[in-house]
């Protein structure tokens, strides 16, 4: 009954299925009306991927993929006759994207700028609003400082107008590179030779390295020794170092001032403990992470290049994917000058601690960082969006870099929030004859922050000793040593050196260091950065016609002009004009003044094996090769190779030489490659495995090198 009754009434009601048919056909309009989304545009898909994630199905988020618009690259592109105004132009390749913005811009219910919250993102969102026809004065921009659910949906909630103080301010900066980039960088191409290049903040980077070589170039050094000696008082040994005469410091010049010292003790005698003093001494914690901060400790402690750690750092702030919560942002925006901390986030810090470690390790007035002259707090300092995701949790998420450089933020954000390390220190004087020993000693009380992170002072404990206590000298150890030059700058120190000096900012730091390797003005040797000859050659030029370009207080200064323009108390263009006007005569003067540089091409030694020409050493981009002196008639090339005096043990027949990958890591090779394809990333020795007949390499290992059979059947330590 109830199938017959289905069947009838499409029979009966056939007129008003038809007109039902006619509604749905007008349906869809309503739908797409109703169902428009709001569009969100940021930088990265991957960053695209977390936001649609919090935001829900009513907003559709798509990415830019970086900048859109810029100058362009085959010109100034400045007009400097008329306030400098920029020529900006789409960036070549980025057609298709910005047709695509267009099309979802012009569908879409409303749409919103979120690009980084600093300069070069507020810059990103004014050339969006431009291409899509925005207005800039709408409340379309929004900004969050971590990518996390809550965070992102209140930025939502009160969105803003695009800042054209910030957006100045970034149109300043590209505008001052642009008119020293292009006004210099010809007259490189012009006098020395193609392809070269000059910016304000690398210039000045490559002058701190130079200044540095020639420092250690003219270095003396002066002959000083020492006198460690061990003393025991019992059973108990401990170590102590002579400090002076009559109570008064002396150094020791010579090995003559030594005997004379060792003359007046008496060895077999008492020596006095006249005197002790204990303390209790407190260890703070580091602030968080500012940009530099980051780049120099992980540098020293995972060894990771400044563009590394920006790369991974981008990838946890953007969002990984962890499991169940899908796409997360791990930590909050990497780009920072700040120290500054949340009080969000310092309560769930505290919580955090109470929970796993007990009240003693949450400090109740955690340590405040002290602000780099010129800093400009726009951001929180860089910490996990949550204390509570621990490396551990989403170890199995993260890549090998992603998780080590994340172990680092949030070992170093926790241990700001805990209390000192408490250490019983002890300081001794031990007497014979007027001649005094000191011995300093400490041992650790309270672990506090050290629990998790920075475990890097030993304990040193010393007996218990006292005022009158009388000990015995064990032996003594004289050891001559001679002063070291001051060390070149690595990474770390590099980008150290440029804050303190208030050159470049959070996010000028790796292009700059990358420009400099790029361009082959600099090397990294042994992770320490060394001049080129071709480095140096550019430097001399820009030292001699433009002093305010290496100006370290000439540029400092106009950092903190873009910094007030930024805050809406400077004009950009009058802090363009104030720079490029005396700059202009600059270039006018070295245009006519400076004679072209000829790079003499040094004779390697030998002939071209195609056409019997010399051979010479000439200086490329990547450093020196050999090439026929009769070039372009004859092209022949080779590269420059080191011998090490070890035979291929492959072939019996080439020499192993050094040899460079594509990223520049060094590795051996036989010479009669490709004849012979041998290769090792370890030193050959010239000798072979006692045990298997292997050969044998040299591997560094922490604390020195070590020689070892690669099959691991034996190894033995090298003398240093």
């Amino acid at each position: 009954m109830a199938a017959s009754t289905t069947k009838a009434k499409p029979a009966a009601k056939r007129k008003p299925a038809a007109k039902k048919t006619t509604k749905a056909k007008a349906t869809p309009k309503r739908k797409t009306r109703s169902t428009a989304k709001k569009l969100v545009i940021v930088e990265s898909p991957s960053k695209a991927k977390t936001i649609e994630k919090y935001l829900g199905r009513s907003y559709k988020v798509v990415a830019s993929l970086g900048h859109i618009r810029d100058l362009p690259k085959s010109k100034m592109g400045v007009d400097v006759e008329n306030d400098y105004e920029p020529h900006y132009i789409s960036i070549r390749g980025k057609g298709d994207v910005i047709k695509g913005l267009r099309k979802e811009a012009k569908k879409a219910k409303a749409v919103y700028l979120a690009s980084d919250p600093d300069r070069e993102g507020e810059a990103i969102a004014w050339h969006l609003s431009y291409l899509l026809g925005l207005d800039p004065k709408d409340k379309n921009r929004v900004v969050f400082n971590e990518i996390t659910k809550d965070t992102v949906k209140n930025a939502f909630k009160e969105p803003r107008s695009i800042d054209m103080d910030l957006v100045d301010a970034q149109q300043a900066r590209r505008i001052l590179d642009r008119l020293v980039g292009y006004s210099i960088s010809p007259l490189l191409w012009k006098k020395v030779k193609k392809g070269l290049s000059a910016g304000r903040v690398q210039s000045i980077a490559l002058d701190l390295i130079i200044q540095r070589e020639n420092e250690i170039k003219a270095f003396v050094p002066q002959e000083y020794w020492t006198i460690e000696s061990e003393f025991k008082k019992g059973r108990s040994k401990f170590m102590a170092n002579f400090y002076g005469t009559h109570g008064k410091k002396m150094p020791l010049d010579d090995n003559a001032a030594v005997q004379k010292v060792l003359k007046q003790l008496d060895r077999n005698g008492d020596f006095d403990i006249t005197k002790v003093v204990k303390k209790e001494r407190k260890r703070f914690p580091a602030p968080p992470f500012t940009t530099s901060t980051m780049q120099q400790d992980a540098n020293r402690k995972l060894n990771f290049r400044t563009r590394k750690t920006m790369m991974a750092a981008q990838q946890l702030y953007e969002g990984i994917n962890v499991g169940k919560d899908g796409n997360v942002g791990l930590i909050t925006y990497m780009r920072t000058d700040s120290t500054r901390i949340s009080s969000i986030a310092k309560h769930e810090a505290s919580q955090f601690l109470h929970k796993e470690y007990g009240a003693e390790y949450a400090a109740t007035k955690p340590v405040k960082g002290k602000l780099p002259e010129g800093a400009q707090d726009a951001h929180e300092a860089i910490r996990p969006s949550s204390v509570f995701r621990t490396p551990a949790s989403i170890k199995e998420y993260l890549n090998r870099d992603q998780f080590r450089l994340y172990q680092l933020i949030w070992s170093r954000f926790v241990a700001s929030q805990m209390t000192p390390e408490i250490l019983d220190t002890m300081a001794v004087t031990i007497d014979q004859n007027d001649v005094q020993f000191r011995a300093n000693g400490s041992k650790t009380k309270f672990a506090g922050f050290t629990k998790i992170y920075d475990k890097t002072e030993k304990n040193n404990v010393l007996p218990d000793l006292n005022e009158g206590d009388v000990v015995k000298l064990s032996k003594t150890d004289p050891q001559q040593h001679f002063t070291q030059p001051p060390a070149r700058y690595s990474e770390a120190n590099l980008i150290k050196a440029l804050e303190e000096n208030g050159v470049g900012r959070p996010s000028t730091y790796a292009p700059t260091l990358d420009t400099i390797q790029r361009r082959y003005y600099v090397k990294l040797e042994s992770r320490r950065l060394v001049p080129t000859e071709l480095g140096e050659i550019v430097n001399d030029i820009i030292q001699e016609y433009f002093p305010d370009v290496v100006n370290v207080d000439f540029t400092a200064n106009l950092e903190e002009q873009l910094d007030a323009t930024e805050a809406g108390k400077e004009n950009w263009v009058e802090v363009v004009d104030s720079f490029y006007k005396p700059f202009s005569k600059e270039v006018e003067k070295a245009e006519e003044g400076m004679e072209k540089i000829q790079i003499k091409d040094e004779l390697a030694g030998f002939d071209c094996d195609i056409c019997g020409a010399p051979m010479v050493i000439k200086m490329g981009r990547y450093g020196k090769f050999y090439a026929c002196s009769r070039f372009p008639d004859c092209r022949n090339t080779k590269p420059i190779v080191k011998e090490i005096g070890v035979v291929c043990p492959q072939c019996k027949q080439g020499q192993v030489i050094e040899r460079k990958s594509k990223k520049n890591r060094l590795f051996y090779g036989c010479s009669r490659f490709p004849d012979c394809d041998f290769v090792s990333w370890d030193k050959p020795i010239g000798r072979d495995c006692p045990k298997d007949g292997h050969y044998l390499v040299e591997k560094k290992v922490k604390g020195g090198k070590q020689v070892l059979c690669p099959n691991g059947d034996y190894s033995e330590n090298v003398q240093k």
